[in-house]
């Protein structure tokens, strides 16, 4: 099964649309992971026709209309894993522990906020995952997305995509 990550699109404020390299990823992904501050709901609508599967949550910027569609923590089993998706995990310094004790049950936790791409395995072995962001690189050198492989339990081909700038 193949997952296409990504979090804190922002549009149309920090783009006017998601980057031409990561819509052309929507037919190749199983399901697509959003973990939150989608800003506008055209982006849920066309993530929702384009994508096979959607796996989202909303974000501290995204409003009423959005908070409506979607949830706070989302929960799926995907390729026999058991994976969550929330926006927020808090500071990185603790991050594993906290996350570790919030989701016992979890084999895989996506999440956002920060736009800094994440990759780490806690002590109990979740694996927590930040694809960046796609539209807004902040004080990182590129935009972000991920994609990665979930299949017999297992995780693997979990790459960071980066992004050319976009212009506007």
């Amino acid at each position: 099964m193949r997952l296409l990550l990504m979090s804190d699109t922002h549009l149309p404020k920090r783009a006017k649309e998601l980057p031409a390299r990561l819509l052309a990823e929507l037919p190749l992904a199983d399901v697509v992971v959003h973990a939150g501050d989608w800003v506008d709901t055209a982006t849920l609508d066309l993530l929702e026709d384009r994508a096979r599967a959607v796996l989202g949550v909303y974000g501290n910027n995204d409003g009423p209309a959005l908070r409506a569609r979607l949830p706070e923590v989302a929960r799926a089993e995907l390729g026999g894993l058991r994976f969550g998706v929330v926006h927020e995990t808090g500071a990185a310094q603790g991050r594993e522990h906290r996350c570790a004790e919030r989701f016992p049950d979890l084999d895989v936790l996506v999440f956002g906020h920060s736009h800094i791409p994440w990759d780490t395995t806690t002590e109990t072995g979740l694996r927590l995952l930040n694809p960046g962001s796609p539209t807004d690189r902040r004080r990182q050198p590129y935009c972000t997305y991920m994609t990665a492989t979930a299949a017999d339990g297992r995780l693997t081909d979990v790459t960071l995509h980066r992004l050319p700038p976009h212009t506007g």
